[in-house]
């Protein structure tokens, strides 16, 4: 058992959070004085607030709903959370799995540790979000949507700086942010190194839940790696390409690669007109079927530029469109 200690004075540390979120250079300093500003100024919470923090917490209803909303992640990430979990576990590190409002929904750490992380607060149901708990690793990695740490007294509330908070966000199958990844420390003895070791763990299991989440929602389709981002995110560059050589729907990673809207719904592309090259060869009926399929994505839909962009008249088009079984919507 590893008991919670206070390795800076809780006054002092008090003092220091008001005078940087204070300070003209404070939401400019630095990201942890920028989320100090955000919890003081923003979100008016006090760094030597009160320690009861039951009525932050779910009952068991509220808990399940949302645990059912969060059922396709949750379900699939329970593998990587247990890989995760066995590489940390030594260390007296738990796992935690929040959903995007910052309620934890599933963790994993050792008996031996139970009571550490539940004095904290680290359990099913707790909002850690940074509008509640202020700078913490999974509200703060929520609200600037990015891999961080918060390292023990950089945590906002005086109850929260024997900690030590390794995150990284989980973005869903059409871009938008889904949940955060944490692993925490109930050691007294974490050093800073020793969490950015951790950290590229953490990062790796996040961009695979992602991956995994993505795949399981284009069943049927192609799953493709979409190159060319300036970062090495080949995890999760990807992109789900249907029969017709349309991509239907790409990760934030691969929106991000290619240059389009980060999140949000999918207008279906030609694959060639994102990656390049042409449709494989199948036969001249479901290849002219690609032709017309694309020609009209291109168009939005609109028969008549579609017509003009192959060069055949709308009623030519029409009637091949009708041989080949294709509707207008």
């Amino acid at each position: 058992m590893v008991f919670p200690s206070r390795p800076t004075d809780e006054h002092v540390h008090a003092e220091t959070v008001l005078a940087t979120a204070l300070s003209a250079q404070g939401p400019a300093f630095s990201p942890v004085a920028a989320s100090w500003w955000r919890s003081l100024v923003q979100h008016k919470l006090d760094p030597a607030g009160a320690t009861d923090t039951e009525d932050r917490r779910l009952g068991a209803s509220e808990l399940s709903e949302r645990r059912e909303r969060a059922d396709p992640m949750l379900s699939i990430a329970g593998s990587r959370l247990d890989r995760l979990f066995r590489c940390v576990a030594q260390s007296a590190c738990g796992v935690f799995l929040s959903d995007a409002d910052g309620f934890v929904l599933d963790h994993r750490y050792r008996d031996a540790d139970r009571e550490s992380f539940q004095l904290w607060g680290l359990r099913k149901g707790r909002s850690w979000a940074e509008a509640v708990e202020g700078t913490n690793g999974i509200g703060t990695c929520l609200a600037e949507g990015r891999p961080l740490v918060i390292h023990r007294d950089e945590h906002f509330f005086n109850r929260n700086i024997a900690m030590s908070c390794i995150d990284a966000p989980i973005y869903g199958p059409d871009g938008d942010l889904i949940g955060a990844l944490d692993v925490s420390s109930a050691r007294s003895d974490q050093t800073a190194s020793a969490n950015h070791m951790i950290a590229a763990l953490v990062q790796q299991t996040a961009r695979q839940i992602e991956a995994d989440c993505f795949r399981a929602a284009h069943p049927g389709h192609r799953i493709l790696i979409a190159d060319g981002g300036d970062r090495d995110d080949t995890v999760t560059s990807l992109i789900a390409v249907d029969g017709d050589d349309l991509v239907v729907a790409a990760t934030r990673s691969a929106r991000q690669a290619l240059g389009l809207a980060l999140s949000g719904a999918f207008t279906p592309v030609p694959a060639a007109d994102l990656l390049g090259g042409g449709p494989e060869a199948r036969g001249f009926d479901p290849a002219e079927r690609a032709v017309l399929v694309q020609a009209l994505a291109r168009q939005s839909g609109n028969v008549q530029g579609a017509a003009r962009e192959l060069g055949v008249s709308r009623a030519t088009l029409y009637r091949r469109m009708k041989r080949l079984g294709m509707t207008t919507n």
